[in-house]
């Protein structure tokens, strides 16, 4: 399938956003993006905004390339059944490209969950921050970071479970 004049938009977008590492993204939301268009705006604002670009790009490439990776012969065979296109999409297209984008979209969440720990470079007091700040007062790093490694096994590993349960869903047991 063609984007056709979408593509003129969305891939610029996605190619500089993937470029870019999400500290700078950071940076740009926080201090050259926001700010100079003259809006104060908090740490969390401009994490939120960093994040949300950073990660809209990469599941739009993620996506975009299962969608392209279904065979062309499918989009053939359901345009024979006369199908509208969205009819195909949701009926055809897309359930085999699910098949193939869960596995690196589950990673690229995990991967996010933990690059979060970067939007303390902006001001953001996050979960390794705050961790920081406790070891620093409490003088037991071991211990804090401990704690903190845990909270994010806690917030990936239900990630990674839920990835399995449709992986299996979809690939049945192997």
């Amino acid at each position: 399938v063609d984007a056709g004049s979408h593509r003129c938009i969305d891939r610029p977008f996605a190619q500089q956003q993937t470029c870019l590492r999400l500290k700078t993204g950071l940076f740009r939301a926080d201090y050259f993006g926001l700010a100079l268009l003259g809006f104060d705006v908090s740490a969390w604002t401009s994490a939120a905004v960093a994040l949300t670009l950073y990660t809209s790009a990469f599941l739009t490439e993620i996506w975009r390339g299962c969608v392209a990776a279904v065979p062309r012969g499918q989009w053939e065979a359901s345009g024979s059944l006369a199908l509208s296109f969205g009819e195909q999409l949701r009926h055809v297209i897309l359930p085999q490209a699910a098949r193939l984008a869960t596995a690196p979209t589950v990673g690229f969440l995990v991967q996010v969950i933990k690059g979060t720990a970067l939007a303390s470079v902006i001001g953001f007091v996050e979960l390794t921050k705050a961790g920081g700040m406790i070891a620093n007062t409490t003088f037991q790093p071991f211990t804090v970071f401990a704690c903190v490694a845990l909270f994010y096994f806690a917030l990936c590993f239900p990630v990674s479970l839920a990835a399995q349960r449709l992986e299996r869903k979809f690939h049945g047991r192997r």
